[in-house]
């Protein structure tokens, strides 16, 4: 926080042109000049707005930075932070006033000529729009947009071959080709160019699709064209694709087509398709990490389409990883009802409902969900996952039992259930049922990481099957072996064998990887004492004990703080010294007893 404050303080006083001491004593002494106040006004405003972005409050800090611009209206940084916060809040009035004073002063800022751009699409200005998406051009990414832009408002104004002229990019990375090919097919379709259409669709979807939204456009071009073979085939192939159930929107066309229906093409008006360039880009953003750009994008695309449900989805998701639950749950409300989508939708707000502690509102949406749709075993598997993180694990198992009750035959994606219901069971303490479950798990999915460090770590916790235990664990290792918790099961199997050397070095490598879990550092602790490393072990101990472990956890904690771990002869050194004495013995005396173990 210290770091942080310093920053945004450094980057005020250039932005205001002042020097730290002037911005230090004035603020200290509390200077009563007009000036004083109105620089103590201003830094507060900008340092607030800061505060509010990295708090990803935007909705705060687009309040803050319009006014810290009320008070140095021509100050350009200010200028194109205030434009990019209510842009990214979809305040299209602000946003398209500060975009045409910000590109006043900064004729190269790309976003401000993208929001310029659409505002004149969506007006019916084509000419002053393509203007603006050319002036956007900047960087691999402004180029790919810029062009898609200029595509789909050449469409709107009436020349489809200058749209695919401008689409013709060969110098653009492959990544990009994926959506020039796209969006080419897009616009041939509406184009009423059929061949052109089908020959791009099948360059875009032969590439690695990115998104479930080219097989799905060239699936509808190609029963919207009478080609239902293709269109099936299309469906089938995603399906046969996917690890889990097909997804919603697959099942829905292919039983749309099976019907007999009309099958209508995905994007039908230059409209949809600018907004569908600006949704795609605003996807890879935030899948690459990018959250804040993308959520521009995805907010772009909403300007002209406002109720496009995958930008929408997308949208929300973004929220979701910035934590804005609240957010997210406004914009999946926008959706519209009579998508397919609607289940998983309902699914995602109980979550965020969950994530605001606001259980009882999750558990009735799915609730109600599960009533309306009593063969659907999604909500009832939500409703166990958000009984099982908030500890009320008899409810988890009893929604647990009522979705598996609808599976007369699981298969590999169901593995979950399983496993979710024998880890329910464990904390019940429950073993044989949870036992049960974890096999059922694995025999669904053999190579589950998951459930063969849970039922592996479980044996050897409980001193049982010890050796195929670690094998299991051994195994989960071997597949993931960047989860710290796997890798700490494997640490914890050797340390209950007394192998502490092997211990200990499992361990450190799993708190190097999950540093700021209290039990990984317990355990590491512990390790450490049965080398002789006792002031790391108290320093780990220490640090479990700041990192929020469970109340019942803490006092045994503290104990070993006081005490350190009591003296014990497991380890394997010493279980081999003690059965090499026993054979001497045996030997010498002619004893016929069994091996000590």
């Amino acid at each position: 926080m210290r770091a942080l404050l310093r920053n945004v303080l450094l980057t005020a006083v250039t932005l205001f042109g002042l020097t730290v001491a002037s911005v230090t004593v004035s603020l200290a002494a509390g200077d009563a000049s007009g000036d004083g106040e109105q620089l103590h006004s201003l830094l507060g405003s900008y340092l607030a707005a800061n505060f509010a972005k990295n708090d990803n409050d935007p909705d705060h800090a687009a309040a803050f930075y319009r006014d810290a611009l009320s008070q140095d209206p021509g100050n350009e940084v200010l200028l194109e932070q205030a434009f990019q916060a209510e842009a990214s809040e979809a305040n299209w009035n602000r946003a398209v006033g500060l975009a045409e004073e910000l590109v006043g002063k900064d004729a190269n800022n790309r976003i401000a000529h993208l929001v310029l751009g659409l505002n004149r699409f969506k007006s019916g200005d084509y000419a002053k729009a393509d203007k603006e998406f050319e002036a956007a051009s900047d960087g691999p990414v402004g180029e790919l947009t810029s062009a898609l832009a200029r595509a789909w408002n050449a469409l709107a104004a009436g020349d489809p071959v200058q749209a695919k002229k401008y689409l013709d990019m060969p110098k653009q990375a492959e990544w990009a080709q994926i959506y020039l090919n796209f969006h080419r097919a897009l616009i041939s379709d509406i184009a009423g160019k059929k061949q052109d259409a089908a020959a791009a669709y099948e360059r875009s979807f032969k590439q690695e699709s990115p998104t479930l939204r080219i097989p799905l456009a060239y699936a509808r071009h190609a029963a919207n064209d009478g080609d239902l073979k293709l269109a099936k085939t299309i469906l089938d192939g995603q399906t046969d694709k996917s690890q889990d159930e097909p997804h919603v929107l697959v099942r829905e066309l292919r039983e749309q087509i099976d019907s007999g229906k009309k099958v209508s093409l995905l994007v039908n008006t230059p409209a949809d398709g600018m907004a569908e360039a600006f949704y795609g880009l605003g996807e890879l953003l935030t899948g690459e990490g990018g959250v804040s750009m993308g959520v521009l994008y995805l907010q772009m695309a909403l300007y002209v389409v406002p109720d496009h449900a995958f930008a929408l989805a997308t949208l929300a998701s973004a929220y979701e990883s910035m934590r804005r639950y609240d957010d997210a749950i406004t914009v999946y409300n926008r959706i519209p009802k009579d998508t397919a989508l609607q289940g998983a939708i309902e699914i995602r707000k109980a979550f965020d409902l969950n994530s605001l502690d606001r259980v009882d509102e999750a558990k009735s949406t799915l609730d109600k969900l599960a009533a309306d749709n009593p063969k659907d075993l999604k909500p009832l598997d939500a409703l166990g996952n958000i009984m099982r993180s908030r500890k009320r694990y008899a409810e988890a198992v009893d929604y647990y039992t009522r979705a598996a009750a609808l599976l007369p035959n699981p298969a590999k994606r169901h593995w979950s259930l399983y496993y979710s219901r024998g880890t329910s069971y464990e904390r019940l303490k429950n073993w044989p049922a949870a036992e049960a479950d974890l096999q059922k798990a694995l025999k669904l999915y053999p190579d589950q990481p998951l459930a063969l460090n849970y039922l592996g770590y479980s044996w050897v916790d409980q001193n049982r099957n010890l050796k195929q235990g670690m094998t299991l664990i051994e195994r989960a290792v071997a597949l993931k072996p960047g989860d710290g918790y796997i890798v700490d099961s494997l640490g914890w199997a050797h340390f209950k064998l007394g192998n502490y050397k092997d211990a200990v070095r499992f361990l450190e490598r799993a708190v190097e990887i999950t540093p700021q879990d209290p039990v990984l550092n317990d355990h590491l602790g512990d390790a450490l004492w049965r080398v002789g490393r006792e002031r790391e072990a108290r320093f780990q101990w220490d640090q479990a004990l700041t990192l929020d472990p469970e109340p019942e956890e803490v006092e045994k904690i503290k104990k070993k703080l006081s005490e350190g771990l009591p003296p014990t002869l497991q380890s394997a050194d010493h279980r081999d010294a003690v059965r090499n004495v026993h054979l001497k013995k045996r030997k010498e005396t002619k004893l016929n007893s069994r091996p000590v173990e």
